[in-house]
């Protein structure tokens, strides 16, 4: 039985960043995850990918969020069990919880924190009848290493986030970038589309819209796709790479059955306290939760996951009084493992 404070389920950025919030109010953290290693979908799927909203950070990679995060943490020092799901969960007679996971290793703590995110999830696929003869032949829903693409041609369908910043990065990778979008309108981010529109006209990415790709040519590996635009035109590109980005379709796995209230593939949350789920004691923070005005991004993940870890000390030290002061950190052991002087402000006190 592995015992800990606080029990994270997901150790993507949002899980990540919950053991420094509770660490900080000397809280241990232990976290399961199904992958064989932290960062979620930031590991797995896009390591490699920019990211432009983390302050202090005007562009930082997936993988390199994932490693400054496990840096930031690594005093702390958490628990982690890898490569394992949690599938199910029991409440005791004194309100902790004991969670299961498919290989049986059991966990218990008095405060569960679901981190994760999208849940288990699989690319959505474009209707294009042979596409999965080019699976892994040049057809990829996920970039995890662009260097793949170097000096090649590469074909970008989709019109959110995803194809829109795939689409400004590898402009200095490929030699030939075309992003294809069903409409002249773009979902992603409006400085995403002035860069896109900027690129287009340097010359530098080939846009094609409103059209869609409709078939793939090539016989071991791609060499082209035909393209439909304004609904009858028929353009044909030759391509060593197709990657379409529709995002992905996300499912809450075993979660689901937890009695959790379950809203559009989501759980339901009070956001104006704690992030606390419909079971007291359970909360959902990041991208896997759902409540008015919520936005899936890391950053509201951090925010949530800071507000969470005050209720859960207050709910594991009920007869102590936690004071906040100051929100600059100073005097937590360091990223090397040392301790290092406090500064005479304290940044945080519990009496």
């Amino acid at each position: 039985m592995i015992k800990t404070d606080i029990l994270i389920i997901g150790a993507g950025p949002t899980g990540l960043f919950t053991v420094f919030e509770a660490g900080l109010l000397k809280l241990k953290c232990h976290l399961i995850d199904a992958l064989p290693q932290p960062g979620g979908q930031c590991s797995e799927i896009y390591p490699k990918k920019p990211i432009y909203d983390i302050p202090a950070y005007p562009e930082i990679l997936a993988g390199d969020l994932t490693d400054k995060l496990l840096e930031q943490i690594k005093s702390f020092e958490p628990g982690f069990t890898l490569g394992e799901r949690a599938d199910t969960i029991d409440k005791l007679d004194d309100g902790t919880f004991i969670v299961t996971t498919n290989k049986g290793t059991k966990h218990h703590a008095p405060v569960v924190a679901i981190a994760g995110g999208l849940g288990s999830f699989e690319p959505r696929k474009p209707p294009i009848s042979n596409i999965i003869n080019f699976e892994d032949r040049g057809v990829e829903y996920i970039i995890r290493d662009p260097e793949i693409y170097r000096n090649k041609k590469v074909v970008i369908a989709g019109g959110g986030d995803s194809a829109l910043d795939w689409s400004i990065f590898l402009a200095d990778v490929a030699s030939e970038v075309t992003l294809v979008h069903r409409r002249n309108e773009f979902r992603g981010a409006l400085d995403s589309v002035e860069k896109v529109q900027e690129l287009k006209n340097q010359g530098k990415i080939n846009l094609i819209t409103p059209a869609e790709v409709k078939e793939i040519q090539g016989e071991n590996h791609i060499t082209g796709v035909n393209i439909i635009k304004d609904g009858d035109k028929k353009i044909t590109l030759e391509t060593d790479h197709f990657i379409p980005l529709f995002g992905l379709s996300p499912k809450l796995g075993p979660i689901a059955k937890w009695g959790l209230e379950i809203e559009k593939n989501a759980i339901k949350v009070n956001n104006a306290l704690d992030y606390q789920t419909n079971i007291p004691g359970i909360y959902a923070i990041g991208d896997v939760n759902t409540y008015p005005g919520k936005l899936k991004l890391i950053l509201c993940g951090f925010h949530e996951a800071t507000l969470m870890c005050q209720s859960a000390y207050q709910r594991i030290h009920p007869d102590k009084k936690y004071v906040m002061k100051y929100t600059t950190v100073g005097g937590v052991e360091g990223f090397d493992g040392t301790k290092k002087e406090a500064p005479k402000a304290v940044v945080k006190k519990i009496e």
